[in-house]
């Protein structure tokens, strides 16, 4: 492993392995590129990888090849599954990491699925930190992520200087499994505002309201949100519904809130009406669409033409 500097902060000639280059990976991994780290690349979409080539990055064949000589593990994959076999699985990060190396996964997946990744890399000797990912694909292509971080100290230490060089907000929640914890429950009120805002400009729209009147007015009382704000405003009334956090993938998200709320014995009903909601607008084309579309789904539904902001 390359040395690190006297204070345990992870040292730029360090070589980084970033691993899933999604819609946020790809972003945050090219920000870590622009700062000066050493990254190598690894993703399944080879157009993904060679973006982040083409800014000076080095690409990887698969995981093990990726992560071979690296000190520092970064991974952002989709769900549970991807997390588990990519660090866990026999051809996998632990399975080719030393120790005394650091994984952080970005990551959004149910507490039992961080918990066993961390005794894992514990059992190794491999530091640890969760640290999902706020804000919108927007704000990770700035650098302006906002980031919920389970660490213990010396993990946070190391990790931090990576989470500056992404992101302007970093809220350390608590020991390792903390920051997946505050994730699930940050996405619960994101994916729920989602849903709440199409309904209410649909209402809005059905009631012959124009779109930047109900926008003006909510934003300048308790009913404001971020949702109309920034997402839908900035998204679907704009009539850009390309993928950045998909309604597919909010689903899952809500799901994974819903499945922790279950093991607590606590009732979400909101949580379950909203369920239902995004379970029916991913039978569909809209599965792969971003989750401001909730709105066009919505409007769909009830045979309404979708409202969008004036230029």
């Amino acid at each position: 492993m390359n040395e690190q500097e006297s204070d345990g902060r992870s040292n730029m000639s360090e070589t980084i392995a970033f691993i899933g280059l999604g819609a946020m990976g790809l972003p945050m991994a090219s920000n870590l590129v622009r700062k000066g780290f050493a990254v190598v690349g690894f993703d399944l979409d080879r157009g993904k990888l060679d973006t982040l080539v083409g800014l000076g990055a080095r690409a990887a064949g698969s995981v093990a090849e990726a992560v071979t000589g690296a000190a520092i593990v970064v991974t952002m994959l989709p769900a549970p599954p991807h997390v588990r076999g990519v660090i866990l699985g026999g051809e996998g990060v632990l399975a080719n990491l030393p120790g005394g190396s650091l994984v952080i996964d970005m990551s959004t997946v149910d507490p039992q699925t961080t918990d066993d990744v961390a005794a894992a890399c514990k059992e190794r000797g491999v530091a640890f930190v969760d640290a999902p990912v706020g804000r919108l694909v927007s704000h990770a292509e700035r650098g302006e992520s906002l980031f919920m971080v389970g660490a213990s100290d010396e993990g946070f230490a190391r990790a931090e200087p990576l989470l500056q060089a992404m992101g302007t907000t970093i809220h350390r929640c608590g020991p390792e499994g903390s920051g997946t914890r505050m994730k699930i429950v940050n996405n619960y009120l994101a994916v729920i505002g989602a849903q709440l805002t199409a309904e209410a400009i649909l209402l809005g729209t059905k009631l012959g309201l124009p779109v930047d009147v109900m926008k003006a007015v909510s934003g300048g009382t308790t009913a404001t949100n971020g949702q109309f704000q920034i997402n839908f405003a900035t998204k679907v009334l704009k009539g850009d519904t390309a993928p950045g956090f998909t309604i597919d993938l909010a689903h899952k998200d809500l799901m994974l809130a819903l499945a922790a709320a279950a093991q607590q014995r606590l009732g979400l009903p909101v949580g379950l009406a909203a369920a239902g909601a995004l379970g029916a607008a991913r039978g569909g084309v809209y599965a792969t669409r971003d989750f401001s579309a909730l709105l066009d789904y919505a409007c769909d539904v009830a045979g309404v033409v979708p409202p969008r902001l004036p230029d």
